[in-house]
């Protein structure tokens, strides 16, 4: 059809197959920041443009080509938002949030960049972000970096990636070092990039973060700013470091790991990956301690992470725990209208009286083989039948579909009761 009207290149549809797993996975992010003590604030998708060129920085990527700016009616430059942080700073000055208080907050939505869509990177993607505001030592840093690895563990993504570590120290320390790097930049001209060409005057330490190979060699080479660090800096990294070492949690110092954004300082981390090929980040944070004045408030030591849930989606559906597949626990097949008049009634009995359970009633007829392999295809742990025989006798049919067991009927007034009596349904029920 020549007038089909399509969804903008890069921005996706969530269709019924996969929202119960994004929910899924929505839900553990909640659940864990809600045990860490992050509470919700929900922020608008548009801002005023000045938030981002501000916080991020005029130099970057983002601002420069991947922002979604446009002029409103009242001829006001608006920005869909491309990140979270710079937002919740923003509504935390003008609502007073961080006059001497501790803050610890959390924000899930969509966000925009105009990027070449590929898998786990699109225009329209959506973000988790946790923010600790008014505290920083490295204790606070150390548990922020705990919460990211609670959550990626609950979603049974811990063998899968790596903890990567670095500081970029103050701002101080980064003047002093941005010259010896550029200065190496320089003596090296000819083995740059165009991207790195361009950067090597405006964002020098973005080099660091190529991804191509051929930079690879000149960059390992390169001073490492981790070498350079401010003595207060150090000892931050170096307590940070004890702090995680004690926790347990296991990292891997990367000495050129930068983060896109001008607004870091100190402790950045990012959670890495080999199974999304190229998209290897699926969280990302650090320090930002000069963002809340740089947005207008006053100088406020802050932090936070960032988690793209495209990625984090694309791993759980890899790996993930059985727990977290789209399929019903529980098939409902009926035999007749007045069979399925009733089931209505007992399906709805189970939902209420076993709410962690996924029940389908069958719908749209068909004879007992037929449902009963549409129970089989769906997934189903349980299949329970209600036929003419059950109807009569007041009883219900409940069949094992994965387990070899023998079909049992039993009282349906005594259902709820059989299921949570019976250790075979306890691991599903």
């Amino acid at each position: 059809m020549s007038n089909l009207i399509n969804a903008i290149r890069g921005m996706n549809d969530l269709l019924p197959s996969e929202t119960a797993l994004w929910q899924s996975v929505e839900q553990t992010l909640r659940d864990t920041l809600s045990t860490f003590g992050y509470q919700e604030i929900r922020l608008p998708i548009l801002e005023k443009t000045e938030v981002f060129e501000r916080a991020i920085g005029k130099a970057t990527d983002i601002v420069e080509k991947e922002m979604y700016t446009f002029l409103d009616r009242n001829n006001e430059s608006l920005t869909l938002r491309p990140e979270g942080t710079a937002s919740c700073v923003r509504a935390g000055i003008e609502h007073g949030l961080f006059y001497n208080q501790v803050q610890r907050l959390w924000y899930m939505g969509p966000h925009f960049r105009y990027e070449r869509p590929q898998k786990g990177r699109y225009r329209q993607f959506y973000q988790c972000g946790a923010e600790a505001v008014g505290l920083e030592g490295p204790d606070i840093d150390a548990e922020l970096i705990l919460l990211s690895a609670k959550i990626l563990d609950k979603l049974g993504l811990t063998p899968y990636v790596t903890l990567q570590l670095n500081s970029l120290g103050s701002s101080v320390a980064r003047l002093t070092y941005r010259e010896l790097l550029v200065n190496y930049f320089i003596q090296n001209q000819n083995q740059l990039d165009e991207d790195s060409q361009r950067r090597l005057m405006t964002n020098p330490l973005r080099i660091l973060d190529s991804k191509n190979p051929d930079m690879q060699k000149l960059i390992a080479n390169a001073p490492t700013l981790i070498d350079h660090l401010d003595l207060e800096s150090a000892e931050h990294f170096g307590k940070l470091q004890t702090y995680l070492t004690s926790a347990e949690l296991p990292y891997k110092i990367n000495p050129y790991l930068v983060r896109g954004l001008d607004y870091y300082s100190r402790t950045v981390f990012e959670w890495v990956t080999t199974e999304l090929g190229a998209q290897g980040t699926v969280c990302a944070g650090g320090r930002y301690d000069g963002l809340v004045e740089q947005l207008g408030g006053k100088r406020t030591p802050a932090l936070g992470f960032a988690m793209g849930l495209e990625r984090i989606l694309l791993m759980v559906q890899q790996v993930a725990k059985k727990s977290m597949i789209n399929k019903p626990d529980v098939y409902f097949i009926t035999e007749g209208e007045d069979a399925l008049k009733l089931a209505f009634k007992l399906a709805d009995t189970v939902r209420n009286g076993m709410p962690k359970l996924r029940v389908i009633l069958h719908c749209g007829g068909g004879s007992l083989k037929n449902q009963f392999k549409k129970a089989d295809k769906s997934g189903a742990e349980v299949v329970l039948i209600l036929g003419e025989q059950e109807l009569k006798e007041k009883k219900i049919s409940l069949k094992l579909l994965r387990k070899s067991m023998p079909q049992v009927s039993i009282l349906q007034d005594d259902l709820i009761k059989y299921l949570y009596a019976r250790e075979e349904f306890r691991d599903i029920c």
